[in-house]
């Protein structure tokens, strides 16, 4: 029973990680690979230091890692399969009739 408890805990803890639209975009966006966070911030439009506190909130769930290249810092994903999880929101969107 713990266990579960747990483990539905920290599946709460990504959802909530996902759960505002920006940080969507940047996961969708970095599905096709890592990105730095001035291509992030050209991508969502907003300031440098908001993108890099969605970021953090992506980060410490653990669904993105970062490199570092001089003075820049890429992120990737650290799961591959977010497009599944993109594909049964969406069919929920279908069915519920609450696609935009």
């Amino acid at each position: 029973m713990k266990e579960t408890a747990e483990r539905c805990a920290a599946r709460a803890t990504i959802a909530k990680a996902l759960a505002h639209p920006a940080r969507v975009r940047m996961a969708e966006a970095l599905e096709d690979g890592e990105k730095s966070v001035r291509q992030l911030t050209a991508l969502v439009g907003s300031d440098q230091s908001t993108i890099s506190r969605h970021l953090s909130v992506l980060k410490q769930a653990g669904l993105v890692a970062t490199r570092k290249e001089g003075t820049l810092t890429y992120y990737r994903l650290r799961v591959h399969d977010l497009r599944h999880f993109w594909k049964s929101i969406d069919r929920v969107l279908r069915e519920s009739h609450k696609t935009p």
